[in-house]
């Protein structure tokens, strides 16, 4: 990692982190006539538990790189979107982590939000978190109602039954299952890839992006998408539990169809090294503000948690 994409990092983790607080603040609810702060206080404490509890941030990152990207990385908005988008992303893993989906009782090294609060509580969080991400994404900043509009369609699209949710899904469904490669690639590209290619298409769209910088985008985010997933089912089996902050073979255990089950450790490598030359080759129309893209997608494969 260059100095430079350190510090593009750093930045971004900042700006989102520092925005995230004030967006997911307990200020009550105006459908009570008496101050209801006190009795959301739990479901507040735990919904900021989830969404600031670590994380690379990526996802907020791409939103940020691909403003950097189109020359507009000081519009007004772009925290919000990302806040957004990593609201989405938290409710995904509290999600996930239930007893009834992937029973996981770390995440990023710290215990799980059903763990450290209940379930129910998780599950209340998931569902609060994914309405706040909806609000926040609906008041962003000017009159551009039909940009707004368009992220709203963008994001639920994503996040649901045909992307996030509808991944998830087949995910569950797929356990000890044999998938051939089109049906994992399939599968990760709804539960994985969907938010990771959202979160560029809304930036784009509110960057007022044109038609072939969007179509360009969306075959890096595409690439990169997949490669994510990829890399994640690689270090599943190379790294350690303290280094990845979760169980370490927690798919193998689950009996999972993955990259490297049904490729080998080798071939699965070389399917990242493809993906990552692909989302290259989708940015050559763009100039050297495009460095933080080329180099999250870098980052992506060789990352080891």
């Amino acid at each position: 990692m260059t100095p430079d994409f350190a510090n593009f990092l750093a930045h971004c983790q900042q700006r989102v982190q520092q925005a995230l607080p004030s967006l997911l603040a307990n200020i009550g609810s105006e459908y009570a006539d008496a101050d209801a702060s006190s009795s959301l206080q739990r479901l507040g404490e735990a919904s900021i538990y989830s969404v600031l509890n670590g994380g690379k941030r990526v996802r907020a990152s791409l939103v940020y790189a691909t403003a950097q990207a189109l020359g507009h990385d000081s519009r007004a908005g772009l925290n919000e979107i990302a806040s957004a988008i990593e609201m989405i992303h938290a409710y995904s893993l509290v999600h996930d982590d239930l007893p009834a989906m992937d029973d996981d009782d770390l995440r990023r090294g710290k215990p799980t939000c059903h763990i450290a609060y209940d379930e129910a509580t998780a599950i209340l969080v998931g569902d609060a978190l994914q309405a706040r991400a909806f609000e926040v994404i609906a008041t962003l900043p000017g009159t551009n109602t039909e940009a707004k509009l368009a992220l709203i369609q963008q994001l639920s699209a994503a996040a649901g039954p045909r992307g996030m949710v509808g991944g998830q899904a087949i995910d569950l469904a797929a356990v000890n299952q044999q998938l051939d490669l089109a049906a994992l690639q399939t599968m990760h590209q709804l539960k994985t890839g969907a938010l990771i290619r959202v979160a560029i298409a809304m930036s784009a769209t509110w960057c007022e992006a044109d038609q072939p910088q969007l179509t360009a985008l969306d075959r890096y985010g595409k690439a990169i998408g997949l490669s994510f997933q990829v890399q994640d089912d690689i270090i599943d089996i190379e790294s350690n539990t303290e280094t990845l902050g979760k169980t370490q073979g927690a798919d193998q255990a689950l009996n999972k169809p993955t990259f490297p089950a049904l490729l080998g450790i080798d071939g699965a490598k070389q399917l990242a090294q493809d993906l990552h030359a692909e989302a290259l080759q989708a940015l050559t129309g763009f100039d050297e503000r495009a460095a933080p893209l080329r180099d999250l997608s870098h980052y992506i494969i060789a990352r080891q948690h």
